[in-house]
């Protein structure tokens, strides 16, 4: 089953970038992203699609300009995420063969992404935003454009916003902070997906 959740590795070093990326496969999270103000981040990006580019979708987050586009290419990535809905860095992303997620927070923002060819929409921060805020967002937003929410949304409330017209999640400190032991992160990735496919059948969103 693949679940509509990329996971945030905010701030994770290279050294812990392979057992990392197992184990979010292994709870069911084939989408990952090394934010790029992370300790050497193309690093672990590098590591991580070397070893399952295949079986997942790797990639960066904090991407802000065509360059960035350009280094985590090289490096195998193949995700682009930013907190912005930079058309230069959705272009960019596109003519690199990448898939682009900017973020966005209204519907100005949303449809210039849109014409710019990003694959997907970020919906951050979604604690300001909040399911109501997206339920009005999704009355204009097309519905074949996949719409992520990141920041205020998690496992105690995946339910609301996937009945407010969330596509998925970007998972960040409920997962993952710096120098979190790797136990820890498989036993936060099991409570995420248990709680994303729990949230699917309660609302048959599926």
């Amino acid at each position: 089953m693949t679940r509509e959740i990329i996971a945030i590795l905010r701030g994770i070093e290279p050294k812990d970038s392979l057992e990392a990326a197992r184990l979010l496969i292994e709870a069911g999270i084939t989408k990952i992203e090394v934010p790029l103000n992370s300790p050497d981040a193309l690093k672990s990006i590098d590591i991580m699609a070397s070893n399952f580019g295949t079986t997942a979708l790797i990639g960066a987050g904090t991407v802000l300009s065509p360059q960035d586009v350009a280094n985590v290419k090289q490096v195998g990535g193949k995700l682009i995420v930013s907190p912005d809905c930079n058309a230069k860095v959705i272009v960019a992303s596109k003519e690199a063969g990448l898939q682009s997620w900017p973020g966005v927070m209204t519907p100005t923002e949303a449809f210039l992404a849109i014409r710019s060819g990003a694959d997907g929409l970020k919906l951050f921060p979604g604690n300001l935003i909040g399911p109501q805020g997206l339920r009005a967002f999704r009355a204009v937003v097309p519905l074949s454009t996949p719409v992520y929410a990141v920041g205020g949304a998690g496992p105690n409330n995946f339910a609301d916003w996937l009945q407010a017209g969330a596509d998925g999640f970007g998972i960040g400190t409920a997962l993952y902070t710096p120098g979190l032991a790797m136990q820890e992160l498989a036993t936060k990735a099991k409570q995420v997906v248990d709680a994303y496919d729990a949230a699917i059948k309660e609302t048959g969103t599926d």
